[in-house]
């Protein structure tokens, strides 16, 4: 029991000491945060940086693209992934699991393996600095976790529901929306979660296909504070803070849904 507990303490006290050099570095001016990198600020809170941030209007317009991007690419994703799911469990026989695993396959393909093909495939239909590119890249590459995910739920709900539905009347359109979907909002949000994280977080396709100020993320943004010679990392900590504000925010609203939707389809009977 002493080791469990010592265990989760040095645990906690390693996401919590960066946690914490990331706010204290935030609130100091450059000259003490190379002074004194792991000291308190020394001229009292400076929330000067968190007023730059938020005067930049460049810095506004990257948080909204982030949010655009973020919103629709969660959403088409969760809209096509569920319908496929729900595909998938009712064929029940050599096709649904053909299709299973074909989708499952897509996970096991790694984002730089496919970085050339996929620019040369955006830039011949002119989708390169395009937040519309952006979506369907990230719809295209998460969509089969999300299949995964909400397959291995759907797979759960009783066969009976399905077929009282039909015995009423009710065509496959019909039971998706009003038998599947209700029943599985608790995996949804956890897909949604997990999902935001990852597009909201997104450095690498951004990276590889905006090059526009017009249409950077907020993750490329931040790579402007660091310059060649020096960084201003100050500026650079206040972004990453607000930049992960948005997903504190949704895990604490959500995280019954989350820890509900991620046990929900662990066990079968």
């Amino acid at each position: 029991m002493f080791f469990r507990r010592f265990s989760l303490l040095i645990y906690a006290l390693l996401i919590l000491v960066p946690l914490l050099i990331v706010v204290l570095t935030s609130l100091k001016t450059i000259q003490e945060t190379f002074r004194n990198p792991l000291g308190l600020p020394e001229s009292g809170l400076q929330f000067e940086n968190y007023a730059a941030i938020f005067q930049e209007q460049t810095m506004a317009g990257y948080f909204m693209n982030s949010t655009i991007v973020t919103l629709f690419s969660v959403s088409l994703t969760l809209f096509f992934a569920s319908m496929i799911a729900y595909g998938i469990t009712r064929l029940n026989n050599w096709l649904g699991n053909f299709l299973f695993i074909l989708f499952t396959l897509g996970m096991m393909v790694p984002a730089q393996v496919s970085m050339i093909p996929l620019y040369s495939l955006m830039l011949d239909l002119s989708l390169t600095n395009s937040l519309l590119g952006l979506i369907l890249v990230n719809i295209a590459t998460t969509l089969p976790i999300a299949v995964f995910i909400l397959t291995g739920f759907m797979k759960t709900l009783p066969r009976e529901l399905f077929e009282a539905s039909t015995i009423d009347g009710a065509g496959n359109w019909k039971i998706y929306t009003k038998v599947a979907i209700p029943l599985s909002l608790p995996s949804l949000s956890a897909t949604a979660i997990f999902l935001f994280v990852m597009h909201w977080n997104d450095l690498l396709y951004p990276l590889l296909f905006i090059t526009d100020n017009a249409y950077k993320t907020l993750p490329l943004a931040l790579l402007e504070f660091q310059g060649e010679y020096s960084t201003n990392y100050p500026m650079l900590f206040t972004g990453v803070i607000i930049a992960s504000a948005p997903m504190v925010i949704a895990y604490v609203f959500l995280q019954r849904y989350f820890v509900a939707g991620m046990t929900a389809g662990a066990v079968k009977g």
